[in-house]
């Protein structure tokens, strides 16, 4: 069945589309929810909130970007929903200290002997406040708009923790495998 039609049957409240919507995300959208929260029951959670929140608020999905897109949107705001509640909170840091970063393309060269696992592995060592804003714009895609949105941060704080926290990374990078270009 077309996502469309599939979407459109959901609107009108038929289980049965529901259901095969749920079955056709729900796998992709634990793996994002288990990013952000390390225990598998919270991130089971925030993925069952956000797929209750996005059955109700269907009614909202334009089309502009894809339905996986924008309900992937939701996991990750229910997920740092729970962080909050556990207060965890976001350091506010001071925008004038780092006004402009560098091109970011230019400045993340890591040894080929580094894998994926490596990276995902070293960025949940991080401080909280480089974490999520790093694991958003490496690992899920947002640029600074979309993770000022996500954080309620302005895009120089967005910016200023990705850069920040890409350094330490390529430290702890560096270190575990002793051959970080720069």
């Amino acid at each position: 069945m077309l996502k469309h039609q599939l979407i459109e049957d959901c609107l009108a409240n038929n289980r049965k589309a529901q259901l095969e919507l749920y079955n056709s995300y729900c796998d992709g959208m634990f793996i994002v929810a288990s990013r952000f929260l390390r225990d598998s029951a919270e991130a089971e959670d925030a993925m069952q909130e956000a797929f209750i929140k996005a059955f109700s608020k269907l009614h909202q999905f334009s089309g502009e970007v894809t339905f996986g897109a924008w309900l992937k949107k939701i996991v990750i705001n229910k997920c740092l929903d729970h962080l909050k509640a556990k207060k965890l909170e976001f350091v506010a840091i001071n925008e004038q200290v780092l006004e402009k970063v560098e091109d970011e393309s230019n400045d993340w060269l890591v040894d080929d002997e580094i894998g994926v696992e490596d990276v995902k592995t070293e960025i949940n060592d991080l401080p909280e406040k480089y974490k999520y804003p790093l694991m958003l714009y490496l690992i899920e895609g947002y640029d600074h708009e979309e993770i000022s949105e996500i954080l309620k941060i302005t895009q120089v704080a967005s910016r200023t923790l990705v850069h920040r926290g890409k350094q330490k990374l390529q430290e702890k990078l560096k270190v575990l495998k002793n051959g970080t270009r720069y």
